[in-house]
C-alpha cells in the first residue's frame, strides 16, 4: 500500500509517486510539470489540454499532445478563433485527439474570446493568481496536495467572468500545478528544486 511519499525511480532518485507509472510520465514530471510557463498561446494550450483531461487520466492527453497540436493549429489563438463549422467536424472525426463535442466547442469558443484580449493579458490574469510560495509548505505526501485552493477558485471565477469555458476550480488548479504557479513536487522529490 502506497504511503503517498516520494518513491525511488529506476535511477534511484526520489520522485512524486504518480510520475513512475510510465516513461512518458517520468519525462513530463522531470522536465515540465511545475516549471513556469508564460505566454498567452502556451497558457491557452495548457488550459485547453487541462479541459480535455477533465474526467480522464493525464497520460491519455499527454500521449495525444502532438495530435492536439496538429489538430488545433499549434494552439495559435487567432487561427483557432477562425475555425469554421468544417473545422469543428474535422476535429470531431480526428482520432488523434479526444473527440468530445463540448470540449472541442469550448476550445474554439475560448480562442474567440482570447483573440480580443490584449497581448499578455491571459498571462497576466493567470499569474496574478499565483499564491505566495513562502506561504505554502512543501507537501510531504500526496495527501498534502489539494485538488482545489482559494486561488484556483478565484482564478476559475475570473476566467469564467471573462467568458472562458471548461475552467472550473479543479481544472484551474491543475493548470496552476502544471504551469509552475505552485510547486506541488513532494518535499523530497528530485524535481522540486528544479521547479521555479
Amino acid at each position: 500500500m502506497s504511503t503517498g511519499e516520494a518513491v525511488a525511480g529506476p535511477d534511484g532518485a526520489l520522485r512524486c509517486p504518480w510520475a513512475l507509472s510510465t516513461a512518458d510520465y517520468v519525462t513530463y514530471h522531470d522536465e515540465e510539470w511545475g516549471r513556469a510557463v508564460h505566454g498567452d498561446e502556451a497558457l491557452y494550450e495548457r488550459l485547453s489540454l487541462e479541459a480535455f483531461q477533465s474526467g480522464l487520466s493525464w497520460i491519455t492527453i499527454l500521449r495525444r499532445r502532438a495530435g492536439f497540436r496538429a489538430a488545433f493549429a499549434g494552439f495559435a489563438i487567432a487561427d483557432v478563433a477562425a475555425f469554421t463549422d468544417e473545422d469543428r467536424e474535422r476535429l470531431l472525426a480526428d482520432e488523434g485527439i479526444i473527440r468530445n463535442r463540448a470540449k472541442i466547442d469550448a476550445t474554439i469558443a475560448n480562442a474567440r474570446v482570447l483573440a480580443d484580449w490584449a497581448p499578455g493579458e491571459l498571462d497576466d490574469l493567470i499569474w496574478s493568481h499565483a499564491p505566495d510560495p513562502s506561504a505554502r509548505p512543501a507537501p510531504k505526501t500526496l495527501a498534502d496536495v489539494p485538488a482545489i485552493t482559494p486561488e484556483s477558485t478565484a482564478l476559475s471565477k475570473a476566467l469564467k467572468k471573462r467568458g472562458l469555458r471548461f475552467v472550473g476550480p479543479t481544472t484551474a488548479y491543475a493548470l496552476m500545478q502544471a504551469c509552475g504557479l505552485v510547486n506541488d513536487h513532494l518535499e523530497t522529490c528530485v524535481a522540486r528544486t528544479a521547479a521555479p
